[in-house]
């Protein structure tokens, strides 16, 4: 079995969206405190301007619309989790059912958490602790993939180098070979014939 490794793959279309439009500038990040009853920051603030239109960030139902502590806060509510967007002056009554980005009131400028800019505080709740409202906007699934290259991807094969072979020889090189044992032959006669004579002659 090949061995396998994890990837990530290209997410589909995220199940939220920030609740401000165009994407805001972070003011604040989360922050939870050490325990439940100390202090800590438990949303994100956006910076925002007055006016502006606040969407819902998931599907679900406004549970909530109205003042809390000073405040103008809008609850939204999906299984388990419930988003919380304030100050917010709401445009939809609590048990009405919204789509992911659908917006559903604006943004205050008063009790602003960014006094005296304006900003969005976003909450995200299951039950009673508060998590961070990012993480809805940063799940990424993985899938295991193989770590063997596919066919195409395999290296070519190495060919190791044959010994190297002389260089061929020119018909010239080749003829002058040949002839050699002829004339090596011819001169031994010759030189065989001459002392021949010369014993003949004495």
């Amino acid at each position: 079995m090949s061995p396998l490794l994890l990837m990530p793959i290209v997410p589909p279309p995220p199940d939220a969206v920030w609740p401000l439009d165009p994407r805001p500038r972070i003011v604040r990040s989360y922050v939870p405190p050490p325990k439940p009853w100390l202090p800590g920051h438990r949303g994100v603030d956006l910076a925002g301007s007055p006016g502006q239109p606040v969407l819902s960030a998931t599907p679900g139902t406004i549970t909530f619309a109205g003042p809390v502590a000073g405040r103008s806060v809008v609850v939204v509510a999906r299984g388990p989790l419930r988003t919380t967007y304030e100050p917010v002056i709401p445009s939809l009554p609590a048990g009405t059912e919204v789509r992911r980005a659908q917006p559903i009131g604006r943004l205050s400028a008063a009790a602003s958490h960014c006094a005296p800019a304006t900003c969005l505080h976003w909450g995200l709740l299951e039950g009673e602790t508060y998590l961070n409202p990012l993480k809805l906007l940063a799940a990424q699934p993985v899938r295991l993939l193989p770590t063997v290259p596919p066919p195409d991807e395999f290296p070519a094969p190495k060919v190791s180098p044959s010994p190297a072979s002389p260089p061929p020889r020119s018909p010239a090189a080749r003829e002058s070979s040949a002839l050699a044992p002829t004339a090596v032959v011819t001169l031994g006669a010759l030189v065989t014939l001459g002392a021949a004579v010369l014993v003949r002659n004495h």
